[in-house]
């Protein structure tokens, strides 16, 4: 087989990968199992799902109408607004590995962060017309923009939900326990950054200060 040819294959694996995430929102137990046991999913087209979650959020503070989003540009950091989908994203995928580990949970770190990444889906789905349906809409008829941005939400909380249950091969009352055990492991890691990051933070300060001193004395 020569180079084009394979990365023909692969770019078509890839699409195919990526077009799977559909099939997994609207068949969500038999897409999530075969995502991860018949390997239908890719961390390419995992990838590619979150950027496109990421570059919703922040074409949704750019342009969805004023009516709904009031945005002060000035005081908005585009990375921390990153960050803040990263940074948990990366604290779920670890902890609930960890801690599934510990309970015979099957799902391997990749795959788990391969699974949270595709029940985002209707996030990026349902946004992208809702700016443009934001500009379309009055006050009055603001109920529908409300109830369909929290529907992205509600849809991708569950998908999740689900796709943590198939790749754990976990009951749905072990996912759930599983899920709150997982946001305890996330609130405690944080805890040890920041402190982590206190006492350098705290270090740092005490040596900049006998340097100083140092250099007054000389």
């Amino acid at each position: 087989m020569t180079a084009s040819a394979k990365r023909k294959e692969k770019f078509q694996n890839y699409i195919s990968s990526l077009k799977f995430s559909l099939y997994c929102i609207t068949h969500p137990f038999d897409g999530f199992w075969d995502l991860t046991h018949e390997k239908r999913g890719s961390i390419a087209a995992a990838n590619t799902i979150l950027i496109l979650t990421l570059l919703a959020r922040i074409l949704k503070l750019q342009f969805t109408s004023f009516i709904f989003i009031r945005v002060y540009w000035p005081e908005i950091n585009i990375f921390l607004y990153i960050a803040s989908v990263v940074f948990p994203l990366g604290l779920w995928t670890i902890c609930n590995w960890g801690l599934t580990t510990l309970f015979d949970g099957k799902g391997r770190l990749s795959q788990v962060y391969m699974a949270t990444c595709y029940g985002m889906t209707p996030y990026p789905l349902i946004q992208f017309p809702l700016i443009i349906f934001s500009h379309f809409v009055t006050v009055d008829e603001a109920e529908f923009y409300v109830v369909l941005s929290a529907l992205s939400l509600v849809w991708a909380a569950a998908l999740i939900l689900v796709a943590m249950s198939q790749i754990h091969e976990y009951k749905m009352s072990q996912t759930i326990v599983a899920v709150i055990a997982t946001g305890f492991g996330m609130l405690v890691m944080i805890f040890i950054l920041l402190l982590f990051f206190s006492m350098i933070s705290q270090g740092v300060a005490y040596f900049i200060s006998i340097g100083k001193e140092i250099l007054f004395r000389i």
